[in-house]
């Protein structure tokens, strides 16, 4: 591979390379990433909702605890 761009300018290795690349696989990279990030947000909602759930289930029984000693 070095062969191949070592005669080259290094604006052809250092921008023209990398904005070819983004040209063409772009749409591929914003693919997985809006993918990662969705996932993500899937990931925090379900870790939120469980601690929620957790939260006013241990709420809800200390209250009922204490109303069956009176």
């Amino acid at each position: 591979m070095r062969e191949i761009f070592e005669g080259m300018p290094w604006w052809v290795k250092w921008i023209a390379v990398p904005v070819i690349a983004l040209v063409v696989f772009g749409g591929l990279i914003v693919s997985v990433l809006g993918i990662v990030i969705h996932l993500l947000f899937k990931v925090l909602l379900f870790v939120a909702l469980v601690g929620g759930l957790i939260y006013v289930v241990r709420k809800f029984m200390t209250g009922s605890s204490s109303r069956s000693d009176w």
